[in-house]
C-alpha cells in the first residue's frame, strides 16, 4: 500500500486541526502556512473530508473549518480512507463481495486479506488525539 499525496495531505490538514481544536473555525490560509501546502490543494482535499462527517464548514469573516468530532474520536483509518478510498492491498479486494475470476483458486489471497486486517487494525488504533498527544515519539511507538 502506498499513501498518495492526497492522503499525506489530508492527514496532515486534519493533525493541524487537530492541534488548534480548541480555537475554533480555523481559516484554510492559516492551514496552508503551516502546513507548507498550497490553498488550491486544501481545497480539493476538503470534499472528500466533508464526505466522510469529518470537517465542519463555516463560511464568512470568521470562516474556517473545524474537526467534526473531538480528536480522540477520529482514527487515522477514516482519514486516509476518505482520501484514498480502499486501503486493500490489491484491487481484488476493493469489492464485496470479491468479484475477480479466480478467488476460489486464488491462494495468495489470504495474504493479502491478512495483511489488510493488519493494517485496518493498526490504523484504527491510532486516533488524532494519539498523534498530537504523542508527537515526540517514534514511530515504533504504534507498533
Amino acid at each position: 500500500m502506498k499513501i498518495s499525496t492526497k492522503g499525506r495531505y489530508s492527514f496532515r490538514m486534519m493533525i493541524d486541526l487537530a492541534q488548534h481544536y480548541n480555537e475554533g473555525f480555523i481559516a484554510l490560509k492559516d492551514i496552508s502556512a503551516r502546513q507548507n501546502i498550497s490553498k488550491k490543494y486544501l481545497e480539493q482535499i476538503i470534499p472528500f473530508l466533508n464526505r466522510s462527517n469529518l470537517l465542519n464548514a463555516n463560511k464568512g469573516h470568521m470562516g474556517g473549518y473545524q474537526l467534526a468530532r473531538h480528536p480522540s474520536e477520529i482514527t487515522v483509518r477514516e482519514i486516509l480512507e476518505s482520501a484514498e478510498g480502499s486501503l486493500a492491498p490489491v484491487s481484488c479486494m476493493d469489492n464485496t463481495p470479491n468479484l475477480c475470476n479466480n478467488v476460489e483458486e486464488c491462494i495468495a489471497l489470504p495474504i493479502y486479506k491478512g495483511l489488510y486486517d493488519v493494517i485496518i487494525k493498526y490504523l484504527d488504533g491510532i486516533t488524532l488525539q494519539d498523534v498530537i498527544d504523542n508527537q515526540s515519539l517514534s514511530c515504533e511507538y504504534y507498533i
